[in-house]
């Protein structure tokens, strides 16, 4: 018995993970480089993702709340459930950015 590991057949070898790396490192140089303001402005746009919907529900939270004269806090419930959306939102984005990363080491 060796005393190397049993490999899985779905795992790839190494000169298959190499050269996969290697194309992507070529297609990276080919597409030139990414600038500081490309990450700059997925930033802001994940930012912006969160930001909006939580503003909005505090927002529209004091609206109810100057109007709703009961105890509950519409701005705190409203604040929170906007923050999730957001936070969905910006979930959302950055899914779909590794989605495109990963189809593109796949072609």
């Amino acid at each position: 018995m060796s005393d190397e590991p049993e490999k899985s057949p779905e795992e790839p070898s190494l000169a298959d993970r190499i050269g996969k790396k290697a194309r992507r490192k070529i297609r990276a140089r080919s597409k030139g480089p990414s600038s500081v303001w490309f990450g700059l402005g997925m930033m802001g746009l994940i930012g912006w993702s969160v930001v909006v919907p939580t503003l909005l529900g505090a927002a529209l939270g004091i609206w109810l709340d100057e109007r709703d004269p009961s105890g509950r806090s519409w701005t705190l419930a409203l604040l929170s459930i906007g923050l999730v959306i957001g936070c969905l939102n910006a979930w959302h984005w950055v899914s779909k950015e590794g989605d495109e990363m990963h189809k593109d080491d796949d072609e």
